[in-house]
């Protein structure tokens, strides 16, 4: 417990004795401020007695103790909503938090399955390109064998044709040797 002290003071051009447990710091501004009040109401009205202008001033200091007791008051009230939502606040952050650690778990697997997805993509790309490359190879090929066939079916087109001037060059040797056969048939008789 603090000892109380006593410090004197002049208020009015009065000597006073305050015993208390405050600062002697704070108590000497106490009593500046409640004699520059009464010095302000003198200096505007030097027809007040020293009792007239300390009760003035003791009704200024009131006036002022009761304005900001009512605005102490009211700003009491705006920070009194405030912190009876702090815990509905609080509730509501973490359950922010619980959402946004879900989210970031969600986000995360369908990074995985994107970049899992982007790689069978690429494979896919790759494994066309291969069927592609090899469809090209067999278009050539294909395109080899049908100027091949071509080939052979004009190569078959000339034999066919060999082959029917041979025939009718047979027919016709066939023709002149029956003819020379007749033709000794009938000489020998």
């Amino acid at each position: 417990m603090t000892a109380k002290r006593k410090i004197n003071i002049v208020i009015d051009g009065r000597n006073f004795t305050v015993v208390g447990t405050e600062p002697e710091e704070y108590v000497r501004k106490l009593a500046n401020y409640v004699d520059k009040k009464i010095k302000d109401l003198t200096s505007k009205n030097d027809k007040l007695c020293q009792t007239m202008s300390a009760t003035l001033a003791a009704l200024n200091i009131a006036d002022e103790l009761h304005r900001t007791k009512a605005r102490l008051e009211e700003l009491e009230s705006q920070a009194r909503d405030p912190m009876e939502k702090y815990d509905d606040v609080i509730a509501e952050l973490e359950k922010s938090k619980t959402i946004i650690k879900a989210l970031e778990i969600e986000c995360s697997n369908y990074k995985e399955q994107l970049i899992k997805v982007k790689t069978e993509l690429e494979d896919a790309v790759n494994e066309r390109e291969k069927h592609n490359e090899a469809i090209e190879l067999k278009e050539k090929e294909l395109l080899e064998c049908q100027k091949m066939i071509k080939s052979l079916q004009d190569k078959i087109f000339d034999n066919q044709i060999e082959l029917i001037e041979t025939k009718k060059e047979l027919g016709e040797v066939l023709r002149r040797l029956d003819e020379g056969k007749n033709l000794f048939s009938k000489e020998d008789a």
